[in-house]
Parts: C-alpha cells; sequence; structure tokens
C-alpha cells in the first residue's frame, strides 16, 4: 500500500479508538438511564438515541454540517470559545462520529442493564452501598458483556463510517481522508487494485468483529447458565 493509504490507516484507527472512548464515557450513563428510569421523556430520548439507525448517513451529516458551520449554534459556540469551526477537522470527525455511533454503543448496554435483576440492586442496597456503588460495584460486572459488545460495535462501525464522515470531513489527506474514503477515492480514480487491497482488508476486520461478537454472547450465555 501507498503512504498515503497508510495514513489512511491509521487516521481510521486513531478515530475508532477515540470514538469508542467517547461512546462508553457517554453511553454508559445513558443506557443506565435509559434502563432504569421511568420518566415521560424515555421514549423521546431512546428515539433520538436510535434515530441514526434510521437516518440516512447524509442527511445526519448535512444537518451537523449546518450546526458545526459559522452560522449554527455549535459553530458559534465554538468560535466564541476560540476553538474554531468543527468541519473539515479531526475534532468534527470525532463528533459526527460519536452522534452516529451512539446506539450502536447504547442498545447493547441498556439490553444488558434491564437484564440486572432488580433483586440484587434490592439486596445491595440493604448492605449500606449507595446508587454509585450499586452501579460500580453490582450493574457494571454483570453488563459486562454488554459493555464488550457495545464496544466493539461502536469502535467497528466507526471504521466502517463513509457517508456522515464526508459530509463532515470532506477529503484532506492526513487530517479528514479516512479508509472509507480512501477506497472511495481509488474506485473514481480506476485503481481498482489498490481499492480491492483496502475493502478486503476491511472484510477481513468485519468477519473478525463477527467472530468476537459471537464469541461474547457464547460467553454470556455460558456464565448465565453457571448462576
Amino acid at each position: 500500500m501507498s503512504a498515503a493509504d497508510w495514513t489512511a490507516v491509521r487516521l481510521t484507527a486513531t478515530l475508532a479508538a477515540v470514538t469508542t472512548a467517547l461512546l462508553l464515557l457517554v453511553g454508559t450513563p445513558l443506557a443506565w438511564w435509559l434502563a432504569r428510569t421511568g420518566s415521560r421523556l424515555k421514549p423521546l430520548v431512546g428515539a433520538l438515541v436510535t434515530l441514526p439507525l434510521v437516518l440516512p448517513p447524509t442527511v445526519l451529516g448535512f444537518y451537523l454540517l449546518l450546526l458545526m458551520g459559522p452560522q449554527g449554534a455549535v459553530g458559534q459556540m465554538t468560535e466564541a470559545f476560540g476553538l474554531g469551526r468543527l468541519p473539515f477537522t479531526f475534532g468534527g470527525l470525532v463528533v459526527a462520529s460519536v452522534l452516529y455511533s451512539l446506539p450502536f454503543v447504547v442498545q447493547p448496554l441498556q439490553q444488558a442493564f434491564e437484564a440486572i435483576p432488580e433483586a440484587l440492586l434490592e439486596a445491595a442496597a440493604t448492605l449500606r452501598a449507595g446508587p454509585w456503588d450499586r452501579f460500580v460495584s453490582v450493574a457494571l460486572p454483570l453488563a459486562r458483556p454488554g459493555l464488550l459488545t457495545g464496544a466493539v460495535l461502536g469502535f467497528a462501525h466507526t471504521v466502517g463510517e463513509f457517508g456522515v464522515v464526508l459530509m463532515i470531513g470532506g477529503n484532506i489527506p492526513g487530517t479528514t481522508r479516512v479508509l472509507s474514503v480512501a477506497i472511495y477515492d481509488h474506485v473514481e480514480a480506476a485503481e481498482f487494485a489498490d481499492a480491492h487491497r483496502l475493502a478486503a482488508g476491511m472484510v477481513a476486520f468485519a468477519l473478525v468483529v463477527l467472530v468476537t461478537l459471537y464469541a461474547i454472547q457464547r460467553s454470556a450465555r455460558a456464565a448465565e447458565a453457571r448462576r
């Protein structure tokens, strides 16, 4: 592969790693709230989290571009704080990737939290464990398969993004030219051998992801059977 393609691979891996870390940081408390709340806002919040699954990526990218642009609310705020504009930067790619991949992390975690027996949390409460202690000491260990599934899905989904990253980041080598955009460039230039090498690598990566998910689910079922 060329140096430009290796740069795209490294940039994609960095973007996926940063995005996954932020998704776990944001998505874990959000999934816990969705799993345990009785608020009337739950359907609305759940729908907003799930929205990227049904929206075309270009639609989400277009509105994010408007929001983060010079006339948008987010763009004006970042300008006011001296952060500059997010579109066509790595930071803009991170923001867009977090929003686009959010349901792939929140939904497995929410399902894992919902599967935790209420009796276990109540037992911890009788032992004077506060809400934070119950969450850290009881809920998170029991939700470990959902946490791993969300992390794997979030990373893999970020690696495969195209429409959103192209709308927000464009195609700037070394800054926003990620792997999916590099494949598109090679196809546009009729460089099919180069496109094939990158695409085959992504197919292999996708297979590894699926095998990993099946292994996580199998391990979770075995652990559940031993209880």
